[in-house]
């Protein structure tokens, strides 16, 4: 029976390496100055948030009742967005930074309710 752990270990080092080229790619294409800027704070809280969403899709499958909250998600998503294109919506700078941060606490927050609920059930009986 070693070959299912086998193929499930392998996509998630595949994985794993994929999410890492994703972050080479900001830090490597992105200006030091642009790291100052709300926007790239969303790209990174948002690609921590996908990351930890794919190790609950592959790694936690006996785990059926922990989910991410959707509403807060899309929230942070829209957020997110709207800090991205600030100066498209012509946002003022502050408020964009105000959006970013909402962006990336509402990230914050699923993030932790799904390790809070991974962590309620391992320690649960079953």
């Amino acid at each position: 029976m070693p070959a299912p752990r086998t193929k499930e270990r392998r996509w998630n080092v595949i994985l794993s390496g994929l999410l890492i080229g994703v972050l080479a790619v900001v830090v490597i294409f992105t200006s030091r100055a642009n790291f100052l800027s709300p926007a790239a704070v969303v790209v990174v809280a948002a690609i921590g948030l996908v990351a930890l969403m794919l190790q609950l899709r592959f790694r936690y499958r006996g785990f059926p009742g922990v989910q991410a909250p959707t509403w807060l998600n899309v929230l942070g998503t829209i957020c997110a967005i709207v800090a991205f294109f600030g100066d498209v919506l012509r946002v003022r700078g502050g408020i964009a930074e105000v959006i970013a941060l909402i962006a990336i606490g509402c990230f914050a927050v699923s993030g932790g309710m799904v390790l809070h609920g991974l962590r309620k059930q391992r320690v649960s009986p079953k």
